[in-house]
């Protein structure tokens, strides 16, 4: 028997991936999935009106790269394809991402055309960071924080004014703490072994792609000709991790819904006990945990407090969402994906996203505005109240956005301790707790936010990985 534990996005895709490699129907495994929640589809959640839709969690989808097809493929197998909503290149949501700064919104450039002008809230055109990496000296480093690296290559206007505020809207973290490597790998790459990102890229073109073994679904093959910015699903991006859970259960896979697990003991290489809160006592082969890092900590502590410790140090942020919708056919925004606020600005707000412009059938003006994350505390405090969010995110849309109506319905959420920050060494960190996983023998395998990418390709691939290394 093998068991999933967590019903968000990583544990459903973790048993769809066993499905699909006939685990269960080549070895007679019986698969079980528990969650502790009466949901399933963790972070991702949608509130449907006939009027609109407030996504509280993640809303659109990226489809580039082996990550990004790899989840259409999986759209495609799950029967979506027909409620896939793309953004195209000519989308407003496309070319008009904005940032706040300085009491002004500035569209950011969306084409090479724009990086050789001159845009606020930059001094120079883009092009000139290109140069200012040409003469920055060589630093040898292990890691470093993606703030640092893009000041020291790019400039500091690049670093405050592009990447802090891109790190806010992936992660809702600090630039000046998140390694490098959770975005800029590659370049980073380049500086190490080669001296510079320009002199990397430059040689990198000489080299030889290797080319993914993926074999691409129409749904991913229409994506690339059609070149989708992002995508999203007709009637919420809920919908897609329902079918998934249908899917399962479909497929005689034991859903277990309100069931939450106090305990994991590892009885020897090849059995697993999960103790229940009610007592009862499942055992497992092996086992798929999708579940926080901080909450498996608490699963292990008695038995492996070692590995529980190294859990715990993968830092976690809390996120306020408020949905504002206005009933009106009076346009009260300018067409875009919306805008983030650089931390430099010190705004209670990360930014707020136009879900009437990227989110199809939405009558009159829908907005979400993203608070706190890296700063929940040090801004709201510890017992800040839905309320009291509701205020500040009003006040803020009123005077960036000039908007003086008042909203037809509005929705709160704190989402507590829900992404994960890869601050600097968090990769070698999820080493140390794989290499622990080995070498003591343990049927567990690690899927996930918390190890492998916070987006959802990343959490989806994340699983895929992890199933096909067990299930060779």
């Amino acid at each position: 028997m093998a068991a999933i534990l967590g019903g968000g996005l990583g544990g459903l895709s973790a048993g769809y991936y066993l499905l699909k490699n006939n685990v269960t129907t080549n070895s007679n495994l019986k698969l079980y999935l528990l969650e502790a929640t009466s949901y399933c589809g963790g972070w991702i959640k949608s509130i449907k009106n006939k009027d609109y839709i407030f996504e509280q969690g993640p809303r659109t989808i990226r489809p580039k790269g082996i990550m990004g097809l790899n989840t259409l493929n999986m759209m495609e197998d799950l029967g979506l394809s027909e409620h896939v909503a793309p953004i195209k290149p000519d989308h407003p949501a496309a070319k008009n991402r904005m940032i706040y700064v300085r009491n002004s919104l500035h569209v950011l450039p969306s084409s090479l055309k724009g990086v050789f002008k001159k845009n606020e809230p930059f001094s120079k055109p883009l092009i000139y960071a290109l140069f200012n990496d040409i003469k920055q000296p060589h630093k040898e480093l292990s890691d470093d924080s993606i703030y640092n690296f893009v000041e020291r290559r790019f400039g500091k206007e690049i670093a405050d004014y592009a990447i802090s505020p891109m790190i806010c809207g992936i992660c809702a973290g600090d630039a000046k703490e998140i390694s490098v490597k959770f975005l800029l790998k590659t370049l980073f790459e380049w500086e190490q072994n080669h001296g510079g990102v320009v002199k990397g890229l430059m040689k990198s073109l000489f080299k030889t792609k290797n080319d993914d073994n993926l074999e691409l679904s129409a749904l991913a093959r229409r994506a690339q000709e059609e070149k989708w910015s992002v995508y999203t699903i007709k009637g919420g991006l809920q919908t897609f991790p329902h079918t998934l859970h249908n899917y399962l259960k479909e497929n005689d896979v034991d859903v277990n819904l309100n069931t939450r697990v106090e305990e994991i003991e590892f009885v020897d290489s090849g059995t697993v006990s999960l103790k229940k809160t009610d007592g009862e006592v499942l055992n497992a082969n092996h086992v798929y945990s999708s579940i926080p890092a901080y909450s498996l900590a608490n699963l292990v502590q008695k038995q492996h407090p070692k590995l529980a410790q190294i859990l715990r140090d993968i830092p976690f942020v809390t996120v306020g969402i408020v949905n504002l919708y206005f009933k009106t056919d009076k346009p009260l925004i300018t067409p875009a994906f919306g805008f983030l606020v650089p931390p430099i600005e010190n705004s209670p707000i990360l930014g707020v996203v136009f879900d009437s412009c990227c989110i199809p059938d939405q009558n009159g003006t829908v907005l979400t505005v993203m608070l706190g994350g890296r700063w929940f505390e040090q801004k709201f405090g510890n017992n800040v109240t839905e309320e009291k969010l509701q205020k500040i995110a009003i006040k803020e849309i009123s005077g960036i956005l000039n908007i003086k109506e008042t909203p037809t319905a509005c929705n709160v959420n704190i989402l507590k301790q829900c992404i994960p920050q890869y601050v600097i060494g968090h990769y070698e960190r999820v080493e140390k707790i794989r290499n622990y996983i080995l070498n003591n023998n343990l049927p567990i395998s690690l899927i996930g936010c918390s190890y492998d990418g916070v987006g959802i390709n990343d959490v989806i691939y994340s699983a895929k990985t992890q199933v096909e290394e067990d299930c060779p």
